[in-house]
């Protein structure tokens, strides 16, 4: 008996027929997004929430240099032109 009735705005009878393909893919990239939010939250905290402070422990190319120079590796000429070639 039911079933001889239209059902408007309901299931794939309705209004809502182009949605219900898309309502799983919605959910995926939820998901995907929560889980997502949390590895970057996560990496976030394990840095202690500054990224430049977690790279300035790398030297530059500039320190490295002068570390040479300093040690007697390299001519003052030399040192002079790869300052150069590094600026």
């Amino acid at each position: 008996m039911w079933q001889s009735y239209p059902q408007y705005g309901m299931g794939w009878h309705g209004d809502w027929a182009w949605w219900m393909p898309f309502h799983g893919v919605l959910w995926l990239l939820v998901v995907v997004a929560v889980i997502a939010g949390i590895v970057l939250l996560v990496r976030f905290l394990w840095h202690g929430g500054d990224r430049r402070a977690a790279q300035s422990g790398r030297r530059s190319a500039l320190d490295i240099l002068e570390e040479r120079y300093a040690r007697g590796e390299l001519q003052r000429e030399e040192f002079l032109q790869r300052k150069k070639d590094l600026s």
